[in-house]
């Protein structure tokens, strides 16, 4: 006679199978060191402050993430063959209350190792629980309230076959970037919206970032920077001026005034908007270029050069809003840096005479100025959904241009709702 375990017997086991697997992050003594003093991390827009704090040195795509990726898999496969875990009911839940449903976030966090065992079965949301949905809210990418909001309770009911089969399909993407990368390189993860620079095998910095949204998707490919501008112009890309800027000027004949683009012929030529016809697509005959100027221009003050056949390319903002957001797929392909100056200065730390005070100057001078790299630093775009830190810790993030064919689930885009 076969016993099948109930729920309630399975979650101590599950909880003990994850111990080792999602352990809590330790703070390495040289994180600091090696992270530096950012900034950007400590205004309160920047949800990335806390992966700062809590996130591995090790890159996101290296041997050895590919290496805990594959151990955790066998972990998760143990896990769907008990049966997975259980299902949350939505409700909101937040720090203070007593509710039944509090039970069953004890359980679902118990069986995914982001609340030890023997944190015990109360009705009582109390600060260990908290504790236990930021850690889980930071794996998923989701701002750390410790509000079990929609968002939260979306990634919780993920079933695990279906983690399971996200982490199987990320280890082929992992391999395939198993070779000598450089020495000096960066990744930008495109689901996790985040961007990596890597140097001797480490994370030295790390920055939010806004990507394509899913019908303006940003590519996956292999390139490298080669040089930078600051206070760029802004040339309008022909499929925006379709898209967005015909529209906006049928909705606000202001609005290329208003945002200080200018309209020339092809002889180069400035044109009043008011000689367009913009109930037409006349308008793609012509060169939208917006002026320079951080606090406006849609370039920020700072354009990175990464040559490829997509024509996008990395870039400072004005909206720096977006960084505290848990979405951020809201550009037409290219790729937004939070934190850029350091960015910038770590991209140009080998070339001479760019040190950050001439970096800052070169920026307040409101000049259109160039530094071009002495030697190019590779550059991978990468579409990683799911993979493990030498520490146990176990990320997911959104498929939000649905590449890994099970399913989108859109977790973050239900972000702010608590």
């Amino acid at each position: 006679m076969t016993v099948t375990p109930t729920r309630r017997e399975m979650l101590p086991a599950l909880s003990l199978l994850f111990a080792t697997a999602v352990a809590p992050s330790t703070v390495l003594a040289s994180t600091a060191d090696l992270f530096g003093d950012q900034a950007e991390w400590r205004q309160s827009y920047d949800s990335a402050q806390s992966l700062r704090l809590q996130r591995s040195v090790t890159p996101v795509i290296s041997p050895a993430t590919l290496a805990s990726t594959e151990q955790v898999i066998e972990r998760y496969r143990a896990v769907v063959a008990q049966g997975g875990w259980p299902e949350m009911p939505r409700v909101q839940l937040r720090l203070g209350q007593r509710d039944r449903s509090v039970v069953a976030l004890r359980a679902r966090l118990m069986a995914s190792g982001d609340l030890p065992d023997h944190a015990g079965s109360s009705n009582v949301f109390d600060s260990f629980v908290e504790a236990g949905v930021k850690r889980f809210q930071e794996r998923h990418g989701l701002h750390p309230t410790g509000v079990v909001n929609a968002s939260t309770v979306t990634a919780m009911n993920v079933p695990a076959d279906v983690r399971l089969k996200q982490l199987e399909i990320n280890i082929v993407r992992l391999r395939s970037y198993s070779g000598n990368l450089g020495h000096r390189y960066v990744v930008a993860n495109i689901p996790a919206a985040l961007i990596e620079t890597v140097e001797g095998g480490y994370v030295h910095t790390r920055h939010a970032a806004g990507v394509g949204k899913s019908d303006r998707q940003s590519p996956i490919m292999t390139t490298r920077v080669v040089d930078i501008n600051f206070n760029p112009f802004w040339t309008v890309p022909a499929s925006i001026i379709r898209k967005d800027l015909i529209p906006k000027m049928q909705a606000d004949p202001n609005y290329l005034r208003d945002n200080r683009i200018r309209v020339f012929d092809g002889a180069g030529n400035e044109l009043p908007p008011e000689r367009i016809n913009w109930n037409s697509m006349e308008a793609t005959r012509y060169m939208f270029r917006q002026d320079t100027g951080g606090e406006f221009n849609s370039l920020g003050f700072v354009r990175i050069n990464i040559p490829n056949p997509h024509g996008v390319y990395m870039h400072d903002t004005p909206a720096k809003g977006i960084f505290g957001d848990d979405f951020r797929f809201v550009s037409s392909g290219c790729m937004r840096v939070q934190n850029v100056r350091d960015f910038v200065q770590w991209l140009l730390k080998d070339t001479p005479n760019w040190s950050r005070d001439q970096i800052d100057a070169a920026i307040h001078s409101g000049q259109r100025t160039d530094a071009r790299l002495v030697q190019a630093v590779p550059v991978y775009w990468v579409y990683v959904t799911a993979w493990a830190t030498p520490d146990g810790t176990v990320e997911f993030r959104d498929d939000i241009y649905n590449k890994d064919g099970v399913g989108n689930v859109p977790v973050a885009a239900l972000a702010g709702d608590d």
